[in-house]
């Protein structure tokens, strides 16, 4: 069991991240890649996969992600990077001291090859040899799929976001995983390596994501920046590729409308009733209708905060939005007639 020790100003000091990681859904992308749990959700992306990305680079990648074990902390850079290129050049710029003592800890896992012997020396044909094999990786496993990620990842924000701010940051440290316990002032994942770690002040930062699979994540390294990655609720369309989204909002513009489809999708991120006016471009009085519609049909729901009212996207809302799923196994969600143009 890992054990993180709060103080007082690590609650202080305790985020949640508003948008997925992508270094670390490469990461835990390719652990998943490695095994057939959680097949409703991955299997179509892993046979997608399969097919898309070169034998020589694949084996690259899987030399240092292991299925099960310790890959190394430079592969998810622990500085905030807001997109793949800034993550990328972040890596590929480990120190050689850091790229050394940590490729000798994954050795202890598995056989050193040449490459990664080379790589471990900061060879500099061994540093762009990964950056290629990670962006053509990324290219193909990531790219097609982020806006659904993203979306899902803002929605599990959301419901987090009003657990903080309803109950306070007991609620969500408590209500985090199934796997994860809060004793007060120690946060307990009890699927991890038996260790403690101390904040010391510095806070933690939970990140969500879509390739994270039953239990949650970190960084080995205590001195690097604390965070705990962690699952999303997984549902059949995480991982819906972009071209699939367009021909989804197309439909879904179909039966709800335009409008009342761009009202579902502006709650993702949760938003006031102004803030739905503006997102969608309508007056109040009709933004407040769409939410009635919306919030009846259980694809919404709507709390007071102070002197507004807040409009946040449920489940049923996120599986309408996705598609019903990505594969041929979909949840039979019936469409409201008030919903209907």
């Amino acid at each position: 069991m890992l054990r993180i020790h709060f103080t007082p100003r690590d609650l202080a000091r305790t985020t949640v991240s508003t948008k997925p990681a992508p270094s670390w859904e490469i990461l835990l992308s390719l652990h998943m890649l490695q095994h057939s749990e959680g097949r409703l959700i991955f299997e179509d992306w892993r046979r997608s996969i399969r097919t898309k990305v070169t034998p020589d680079q694949m084996r690259l990648l899987l030399e240092l992600t292991p299925a099960k074990g310790y890959s190394p902390d430079f592969l998810t850079p622990a500085a905030s990077a807001p997109d793949f290129e800034t993550g990328l050049d972040l890596m590929l710029s480990t120190p050689k001291a850091q790229l050394r003592s940590q490729l000798e800890l994954l050795s202890k896992y598995r056989p050193v090859s040449p490459w990664t012997r080379e790589l471990a020396h900061g060879d500099s044909s061994s540093l762009h040899k990964l950056g290629r094999a990670i962006r053509s990786y990324h290219d193909a496993a990531i790219a097609p799929y982020w806006k659904s990620i993203g979306t899902h990842v803002s929605a599990d924000h959301s419901h987090r976001g009003e657990a903080l701010a309803r109950h306070g940051v007991d609620r969500l440290l408590s209500t985090l995983h199934p796997r994860v316990r809060w004793v007060a002032p120690v946060l307990q994942v009890l699927d991890m390596n038996d260790r403690d770690l101390y904040l010391d002040g510095r806070g933690i930062e939970l990140q969500p994501s879509a390739f994270c699979w039953q239990v949650p994540t970190k960084l080995r390294d205590p001195e690097l920046k604390p965070i705990l990655v962690y699952p999303i609720q997984h549902a059949p369309g995480i991982l819906r590729q972009s071209s699939l989204e367009s021909a989804s909002s197309d439909v879904l513009g179909s039966l709800l409308g335009s409008t009342r489809a761009a009202a579902l999708e502006a709650t993702v991120t949760g938003c006031t009733t102004t803030e739905l006016a503006r997102r969608c471009k309508i007056s109040p009085a009709a933004a407040s209708h769409q939410a009635t519609v919306l919030r009846e049909a259980g694809l919404i729901t709507t709390r007071r905060v102070g002197a507004s009212v807040r409009h946040e996207v449920t489940q049923l809302g996120i599986w309408l939005l996705s598609g019903h799923g990505s594969g041929s196994v979909r949840p039979r969600v019936a469409v409201p007639d008030a919903l209907v143009r």
